[in-house]
């Protein structure tokens, strides 16, 4: 059997919504918020699979026989399934952070390690070996910060935002880093000085409906009433707010983002495709571990001009493939209608998720697939997709 079904694991983290993940996967609320689904072999929470002989997480599967599974080349090159799939509802901001590269990765954990720090600390940096280059499709209208900001239009913030003229020295003469620097380095009493004026006046803004989107102080104004009561210190990720592109992103649109480049999701849905890792280094607007020194260690301290991705055609036009450089992981979304059908070998292990219809997949097993379920296909798989009205399904593997 090369075919499996395969059940995911959600994730509560306190950013997410209440009602998106529970209504894609057909099943009632949790009561907290469900903010991501995971879709992988992560140790941490890996996916349960259907087999013949019972339920086993999908790590524990790969292991019975890894070429066979994942690929030989895969499995020579990865040592394991490289990528994990999610799906996302954010709700609220996420933090400000940073994903190192394999190398940095490495090192980090392996320093950690002999540090004798556990791996469920909270103030541990890293989770494992790995870097998380990761990429994002758009299920919904969706907003994210995303690098920082071309030179001219970082200069035009520094000098038309009153809190932040006194930073322009700074930046003039020191450059993206050393203004990044300066500001998570302050004091937090100075943070407090220079941005509670402006998350005053900002707040007042977003409170009369004066504020778009695309307007930085609509998500400062966010991030100051998000903070838990009785906090009186102002978070310093409102700098980055300003610093960092915002980004709007439409449905079935892509953002890639390799090590190095600072980001964070700000509201909507999509689908995430991503290295297998949990390696984050945070930077604000969370209540979690921020490492400022491992943060600006580990930032590409350059002008980004954000790269919407809308994907390649494939499959005789059945497919939308978005291309990038990471050789873990490959997305696409899979659209097809009555009469089509969408056939594939796989020439690694695939997940697929159904996120709207019904479809029937034909392989070594034929299964019937609703909305939020998914399959787990292993190696030179040859399988068909059909459907007896439409279909749209997500489909992760890895990039050789």
């Amino acid at each position: 059997m090369k075919l499996f079904r395969l059940n995911g694991k959600v994730q509560h983290y306190a950013w997410g919504g209440y009602n998106y993940i529970p209504e894609l996967l057909g099943v009632a609320p949790f009561g907290k918020p469900s903010a991501e689904y995971w879709m992988g072999a992560h140790p941490s929470a890996p996916s349960a699979i259907a087999t013949g002989n019972g339920v086993i997480a999908l790590n524990e599967l790969i292991l019975t026989d890894p070429a066979a599974l994942v690929g030989p080349k895969v499995w020579d090159r990865f040592k394991e399934l490289p990528y994990l799939f999610k799906i996302l509802d954010v709700k609220d901001m996420l933090s400000i952070q940073v994903h190192p590269t394999k190398a940095e990765a490495e090192k980090g954990f392996a320093r950690e390690n002999e540090a004798g720090i556990p791996l469920n600390a909270p103030h541990r940096n890293y989770k494992d070996d790995n870097h998380k280059p990761e990429i994002m499709v758009a299920l919904s209208e969706f907003w994210l910060l995303h690098g920082f900001l071309p030179e001219d239009k970082l200069q035009e913030v520094l000098t038309s935002v009153p809190e932040f003229v006194s930073l322009v020295s700074i930046y003039e003469n020191e450059g993206y880093y050393g203004l990044y620097k300066s500001v998570m380095e302050m004091p937090q009493a100075l943070v407090n000085i220079l941005l509670r004026p402006l998350t005053t006046r900002v707040i007042s803004a977003y409170q009369a409906n004066q504020l778009p989107k695309s307007d930085p102080g609509f998500w400062a104004a966010r991030a100051a009433l998000n903070v838990p009561e009785g906090e009186s210190n102002i978070d310093r990720g409102i700098f980055s707010i300003y610093f960092f592109n915002i980004v709007q992103v439409q449905p079935g649109q892509a953002v890639f983002q390799d090590a190095g480049i600072p980001h964070a999701y700000l509201e909507g849905q999509n689908v995430e495709l991503m290295a297998n890792s949990d390696n984050v280094l945070r930077g604000g607007l969370t209540p979690k571990h921020i490492d400022v020194p491992e943060l600006l260690k580990h930032t590409k301290f350059e002008a980004v001009h954000p790269n919407i991705l809308q994907g390649d055609d494939a499959a005789g036009g059945l497919e939308k493939i978005y291309p990038t450089p990471a050789p873990d992981f490959a997305v696409s979304k899979i659209n097809i209608r009555k009469g089509q059908i969408y056939e594939h070998t796989a020439n690694a292990a695939e997940i697929l998720i159904l996120m709207s219809g019904d479809a029937t997949i034909n392989g070594s097993d034929t299964l019937t697939l609703h909305k939020g379920q998914s399959v787990f296909l292993a190696y030179s798989e040859t399988y068909q997709l059909s459907t007896e009205d439409h279909a749209e399904l997500f489909k992760a593997t890895v990039n050789i």
